[in-house]
């Protein structure tokens, strides 16, 4: 429930579907920090590598 919940936020920020859901899975990723990127203006393939 709480990794859906993170994977729409992600979503919504920009990720693609399938990052999103892959990036919510993680718990060591801070979903703050990986929507900031984007709102920084990260390309979303670039915030996931760094995120990787």
């Amino acid at each position: 429930r709480v990794e859906r919940w993170r994977a729409e936020a992600l979503e919504r920020a920009g990720y693609a579907p399938s990052d999103a859901r892959e990036l919510a899975a993680r718990l060591d990723v801070d979903l703050h920090e990986a929507i900031d990127l984007l709102e920084r203006g990260c390309p979303p393939d670039l915030a996931v590598h760094i995120l990787r």
